[in-house]
């Protein structure tokens, strides 16, 4: 059997293009005791992925040129010689972009497709569904009554910080990049309030009367100006969560953008940055409280399908151009 794998090509200057990324065949060596092959059905593609494409130093340990993509994959056990997975079980994990995978099961979990789709393990019950709930419950600590503004509020994270936001009785405000998303996050999700940043003419007086009693809660994806506009009307003791700065990750120098120091100082707030291993210890708890959600009807989801593992790439840099509402996903085979 031959197995395709997309390499890091080279590094990107700036916005990555195809050429950074390189496709090749393999051979799928045989299983050894205690290894599983799994088929992918579906690959995630995530903005922090943009992040581990430089070798600067980061949370994460960069892309090795000339190596294999690293990222969520769900999959299908298609072999086994490890009694934890049994054939035709689906699995998620850290994998690398490729067709079939090996592993020896320290770095993939079991799914039960019976509570949820599978591809779920790659958005709202697995990393970004992760990050919102712990951003949002565990720095935001929302109150009943309370303003929540998000970037990036049609995304895979924004989205299920929003409804996590409406059952906790706050009001959410959602800044995204289109009508189309705006009218998703109003009418589908029950947003109080969605502003579209490409085409209002001042999106700080739009924020100012979307949250007459100003802000108290700001989860940011994007950073920017979008950011610097939201940070004019933070409340005292405000908490701003910082989970993402999508608008800065394919800049060549830095912007420079107003300092918020004194803002903070003056407000007694929260500015705090975190990724979602920082709260690995309570992984139960949230996938626990989320599913319930989910299964309730309480948090809905979005899925933004592109069909073909010859268009992982494509996908990828649609993240940049900003063509996902919710969770940008690859299938890349059937269930």
């Amino acid at each position: 059997m031959t197995n395709r794998k997309i390499l890091l090509a080279s590094r990107p200057v700036g916005m990555p293009s195809e050429e950074n990324f390189k496709f090749i065949e393999s051979s799928i060596p045989e299983l050894e005791d205690g290894e599983v092959l799994i088929r992918t059905v579906y690959l995630s593609v995530d903005p922090y992925m943009r992040g581990r494409m430089s070798d600067a130093k980061s949370y994460a340990e960069p892309y090795k040129v000339g190596e294999p993509i690293i990222g969520g994959i769900v999959g299908k056990v298609t072999a086994s010689k490890n009694p934890r997975f049994k054939v035709n079980s689906f699995v998620e994990g850290r994998l690398e972009w490729a067709e079939y995978n090996l592993s020896d099961g320290s770095n993939i979990r079991r799914l039960n497709p019976e509570l949820a789709p599978v591809s779920t393990a790659l958005h709202v019950l697995g990393m970004p569904g992760l990050t919102a709930y712990f951003g949002l419950l565990h720095i935001g600590k929302p109150k009943e009554g309370e303003t929540v503004v998000i970037s990036g509020a049609s995304g895979a994270v924004g989205t299920i910080v929003g409804q996590i936001a409406r059952l906790k009785g706050c009001r959410v405000v959602g800044i995204a990049g289109s009508e189309e998303k705006c009218e998703f996050l109003s009418k589908e999700l029950g947003f109080d309030a969605a502003i579209n940043y490409k085409t209002t003419p001042d999106l700080f007086e739009s924020l100012k009367e979307a949250c007459p009693n100003g802000v108290d809660i700001y989860f940011d994806n994007v950073g920017g100006s979008v950011t610097d506009d939201v940070m004019k009307l933070i409340n005292f003791q405000s908490r701003t969560i910082i989970c993402g700065q999508i608008s800065q990750y394919n800049l060549e120098k830095p912007e420079m953008g107003p300092r918020v120091m004194d803002k903070l100082l003056k407000t007694s707030s929260l500015m705090k940055g975190f990724i979602v291993s920082d709260f690995a210890e309570h992984n139960k708890e949230g996938l626990t409280n989320l599913s319930k959600w989910v299964k309730e009807g309480k948090i809905t989801y979005r899925e933004n399908i592109v069909e073909g593992f010859d268009h992982t790439v494509e996908a990828f840099l649609g993240l940049f151009r900003g063509e996902n509402t919710g969770k940008q996903l690859v299938r890349v085979s059937e269930e």
